[in-house]
């Protein structure tokens, strides 16, 4: 069964870092377009960022355009999350999905067939 892997949440303080990491777990990311999303406490799932199999091409969410910064390691086999600036507004459970297509925006919910179990990012004013 394909589950990617989330790591590198925490608690961090408003304005600053933190490095999210998404491993696929014996299944090579490179096969696949990469999207993160996360959920706060009451509210629905929401897309934050995606990275496109070949194509590379990435598509960020207008709340955090130009605070996080999307990109893969095909060597580590890893997709990061670099989210700088960050606000208590960014607090939520963080999760990376899996899509076998290379087309697309990314930022729809139903583009992705394979969900990791979430990592915790709470931002403290």
């Amino acid at each position: 069964q394909v589950q990617p892997v989330e790591s590198g949440g925490g608690l961090v303080q408003a304005g600053g870092s933190l490095r999210l990491s998404c491993a696929g777990s014996g299944h090579t990311l490179t096969s696949y377009s990469v999207g993160w999303f996360r959920q706060a406490p009451g509210k629905d799932r929401e897309f934050v960022a995606a990275i496109r199999r070949i194509t590379e091409f990435t598509n960020y969410a207008d709340s955090v355009k130009g605070r996080f910064t999307i990109s893969r390691d095909n060597g580590k086999d890893t997709v990061y999350l670099q989210m700088n600036t960050l606000k208590p507004e960014d607090t939520a459970v963080y999760y990376c999905a899996l899509d076998p297509s290379t087309y697309g925006l990314g930022d729809s919910f139903y583009e992705y067939e394979y969900w990791g179990q979430g990592t915790q990012v709470t931002v403290s004013s």
